[in-house]
């Protein structure tokens, strides 16, 4: 099969459109036969790992499957030992858990919503159900025994998405550049008291860990789904959201620079905009790129933005994510080389066929396998973060990583940008 022929199929998108791609981004770039680069290597990553594992290529995609989930076992069960077995349910663990995170990944700071102006939204708008869980009468009372980072996010999971966008949210169009502050990420396992109020939240995301970009926070409800593969599921998570805080809070910063419009693209930024109609713009041989900062397939797998050139911020953050997991397995003497395994797999898979004979979808990716293992072990599997994966590799290959997050963050209001 022709190279543009096989990344089309994997990214489920029109070949011509594929090739068309390549003819004139080789045009713009002097870069030839980049898709054939691209396939060639993923033959090769997916025949070393494979190899690896022990196995041969001509296997079904059941058998890879399996292997794969093997290997993220094993891989868990050494992170959870090197953590000194933490329990999911112990808020004293997560901490430490959380903390460790926080190290690898050299205590950052960033540009996050003053404390004082998070209490003063609060007071404007009263948590009603949050105040009933605690048992306060008002927003003053809470707030002199309570701790700001423990009550914003019980807003997601206790007063629900409809009241936050409805009402709450209403006051970030009033922020300024002066409401925002320089401090440390801040990292917190909620008390578990948390646990039982925030159940059904975290049954619906399938995991239990979450992060508020504007208040620069990263946050673990002290619940377990009793999945395997918990511990290197949930820390690379970890991870991946200390990426994400990072990313936005340099677009707050950057916005900070046009105090007029600051809110407006806050508020952008944290409802995560996008295209919403096709662009008909005029064909002057350039490329057009959406800037995607969601996982669209969860919702919709056949989404068009997702058959469009387009990049993904939540890709390059596993990315990132993967390899801070290499460097907390240096710091633990031992077990780099195993985790080692997962790093750039991002965007690695193919077709292999089921036990009927159907070829099916196959992703290498970590984040996608530990996925699916919450989902029990079904074959229909999560493949976005592959595809997505698969898309940014396409952009990296032509204009390298550093251009690719540059043009994310000067786009990703707007949504779009031509090359």
């Amino acid at each position: 099969m022709e190279s543009y022929k096989k990344i089309a199929q994997i990214l489920r998108a029109d070949k011509d459109n594929i090739r068309q791609l390549e003819e004139r981004l080789g045009a713009l770039t002097g870069k030839k036969s980049v898709m054939e680069k691209i396939a060639v290597e993923n033959e090769i990553k997916i025949r070393e790992h494979l190899d690896y594992l022990g196995l041969g290529r001509n296997l079904s995609a059941r058998q890879i499957y399996d292997a794969l989930i093997s290997k993220m076992e094993a891989d868990n069960d050494k992170l959870f030992l090197a953590f000194n077995e933490p329990s999911a349910v112990s808020p004293k663990d997560w901490q430490k858990v959380l903390e460790i995170a926080w190290n690898v990944c050299g205590k950052p700071k960033g540009f996050f919503l003053k404390k004082e102006k998070a209490a003063e939204f609060l007071r404007n708008n009263p948590p009603e159900k949050v105040l009933k869980a605690l048992n306060y009468k008002s927003v003053d009372e809470m707030l002199q025994k309570e701790d700001i980072f423990e009550v914003f996010p019980a807003l997601r999971f206790v007063e629900g998405n409809e009241w936050l966008n409805n009402n709450f949210f209403n006051q970030y169009e009033k922020l300024s550049p002066d409401d925002f502050e320089e401090r440390e990420v801040k990292v917190l396992a909620l008390p578990e008291r948390w646990a039982e109020i925030a159940k059904n939240f975290v049954a619906h995301k399938y995991h239990n860990i979450s992060h508020l970009k504007e208040m620069g926070m990263i946050y673990v409800i002290p619940l377990s789904l009793e999945v395997s593969g918990e511990t290197l599921r949930n820390f690379s998570l970890i991870m991946h959201y200390f990426s994400e805080v990072k990313f936005y809070s340099e677009l707050f910063r950057t916005a900070a620079e046009d105090k007029n419009n600051f809110a407006k693209s806050v508020t952008s930024f944290l409802r995560g905009d996008l295209v919403e109609n096709r662009l008909n713009l005029p064909d002057n041989g350039k490329t057009r790129w959406l800037v995607v900062q969601r996982y669209l397939a969860k919702d919709d797998e056949n989404d068009w933005r997702l058959f469009e050139p387009h990049v993904n911020p939540e890709a390059m953050h596993w990315e990132r994510a993967e390899k801070m997991l290499v460097e907390t397995g240096k710091s633990f003497n031992g077990f780099s080389a195993d985790l080692d395994f997962w790093q750039n797999l991002n965007w690695v898979g193919d077709y292999f066929p089921t036990e009927s004979g159907v070829d099916v979808l196959v992703s290498f990716n970590l984040i996608d396998t530990a996925m699916s293992l919450v989902k029990e072990k079904e074959l229909v599997k999560y493949l976005y973060h592959h595809q997505e994966a698969m898309w940014n590799k396409i952009f990296m290959e032509y204009f390298g990583e550093e251009k690719m997050e540059q043009m994310m963050k000067e786009n990703i209001v707007k949504g779009w940008f031509e090359m």
